[in-house]
């Protein structure tokens, strides 16, 4: 019951949040993930990112996916160097498997959360989730806005890059 007590605080302010994080986005429902995410403007690092990785086709695809999506301020906390590296073509491999870590199949809503432990990605590793008094957490990073539905899944919004352990140091 506390934690019921918790994720519904955490709800309520999560929606506040969400209606100064994504802004005037048209409906949802009518917009696939990436365009979503390209209306919302402060997911531009990601879509560049999204794009790189040549994962612009599979993430309009019918899904449905749920995506943690960082915000470009998450990605502005990456020491620069390593967000360059990650963009360049040599490296889609890391970059694609760095962007999986942030994506499950399935739509899994917020009120869901507070059953899970962890969850599965596409790139095949689990992240933690946490349900606290302060708010749910991906591994290291806080869920500042949840639910924002799309035509193929639903977006939650973090603020900090999950890194996979396969992938270097993690972020676990």
């Amino acid at each position: 019951m506390k934690h019921t007590n918790a994720f519904a605080s955490f709800l309520g302010a999560a929606a506040l949040c969400c209606m100064f994080v994504i802004g005037s986005v048209a409906p949802a429902a009518a917009a696939d993930i990436v365009d979503t995410a390209i209306s919302a403007g402060n997911f531009q690092t990601l879509v560049a990112a999204v794009q790189a990785a040549g994962l612009v086709d599979a993430l309009r695809g019918t899904g449905p996916f749920t995506v943690f999506a960082p915000t470009d301020e998450a990605f502005a906390k990456l020491p620069v160097k390593k967000l360059g590296d990650l963009l360049l073509p040599e490296n889609k491999g890391l970059l694609t498997s760095i962007l999986l870590y942030h994506v499950v199949a399935g739509k899994v809503m917020a009120a869901d959360v507070v059953n899970l432990e962890e969850a599965t990605t596409l790139n095949g590793e689990d992240v933690r989730i946490a349900v606290t008094g302060k708010g749910v957490r991906i591994n290291n990073a806080n869920v500042i806005a949840t639910d924002i539905e799309t035509s193929n899944g639903v977006i939650h919004v973090i603020d900090r890059v999950l890194i996979p352990r396969a992938d270097g140091q993690g972020d676990q």
